[in-house]
């Protein structure tokens, strides 16, 4: 049986698997804390080390732009030559990619039990697919498929303009406005974005914030301790049901639209019974046009390990 080495690498955390070549599978999955390493290719070192294999052929995800050989995290000192790494640990081929270009390259391989429907119609076969995730911040990709093979478009859709259709949402704008200048979909559609919307609720009040995490907030506005809080998480479920929406206008995304991970599997049921899915489909004269599009939640544990496998195996000229 043949193995290649599959990664999915944030600002924090380094998760590194096995991928079985012929089915996908995905295997002897281990974390490693980015700041125990002065290197990705030390934890890779490690892992392989203690799995005691070999492997000719590898696939990373990483959590930043992917344009040429030299890669630089956003959210961590790690920095490498894509070349020069595969040179030193004797790879055959090496692909380095956005990580949500790994989660996108997920989707085709996900099974019904790998994920929940928030409203639409069934996912048509062969038509193209939004995917996005508020976390750290706010990534996007679409997915189409074209001569039998499946084609990640990922770019940086979470610095779009951040759009409000709402009195409320304008006077968020308003705010976060004066304080940063140019508001992006991130800037609300995040860990950091959450605390952004309850601190432009409060001081849209003449109320001076606290300064809370994105946990504090979410933990106060589930318990109903703090109006301002629920306000917020209430919010931020309407921004993503509209920009969801907003990504299914731009591809006519009838094979689904699904969401990666991030902070929202921590709010589900909150997440559930919200303005979600209405603001999805609030889209004026294309009412119609949005309402048959499926959302989906991804709840796979680990989709961009599969996605950088699945990633890897087309490339080596497999069909997924």
């Amino acid at each position: 049986m043949t193995y290649a080495l599959v990664g999915d690498v944030g600002g924090t955390n380094a998760r590194l698997a096995l991928c079985t070549v012929a089915t996908g599978e995905i295997t002897q999955a281990k974390t490693y804390s980015g700041l125990e390493f002065d290197s990705l290719e030390a934890v890779i070192r490690q892992y392989l080390k203690a799995c005691d294999i070999e492997v000719q052929d590898a696939c990373i995800a990483i959590a930043c732009p992917v344009t040429e050989d030299w890669v630089a995290m956003t959210n961590h000192s790690w920095a490498f030559s894509i070349k020069e790494m595969k040179a030193s640990l004797g790879l055959s081929h090496l692909e380095v990619i956005n990580d949500f270009t790994a989660v996108s390259m997920a989707i085709p391989m996900l099974s019904p039990d790998d994920v929940l429907q928030f409203g639409g119609g069934d996912a048509q076969p062969g038509k193209p697919i939004a995917v996005y995730g508020a976390g750290t911040g706010l990534g996007v990709a679409h997915l189409v498929h074209v001569d039998r093979r499946w084609v990640s478009l990922p770019g940086e859709g979470g610095h779009v303009d951040f759009a409000p259709n709402s009195e409320e949402e304008d006077i968020i704008l308003e705010v976060l406005r004066a304080e940063v200048g140019h508001v992006s979909a991130e800037r609300v559609l995040s860990g950091p974005g959450l605390v952004n919307l309850y601190r432009a609720i409060v001081k849209a009040d003449n109320r001076l914030p606290e300064k809370w995490e994105p946990k504090d907030i979410t933990e106060r506005a589930l318990a109903d301790s703090c109006i301002d809080c629920r306000r917020a998480l209430s919010l931020f479920c309407v921004i993503m049901g509209r920009f969801g929406g907003n990504l299914a206008l731009n591809l006519g995304t009838f094979g689904g639209v699904y969401i990666a991970g991030g902070i929202v599997p921590r709010f589900m049921e909150f997440f559930k019974a919200s303005g979600f899915r209405a603001a999805f489909e609030d889209k004026g004269r294309f009412r119609d046009y949005v309402r048959e599009i499926p959302v989906f939640m991804i709840t796979h544990g680990q989709p961009g390990l599969l996605g950088a496998g699945a990633h890897l195996r087309q490339t080596l000229g497999m069909h997924l």
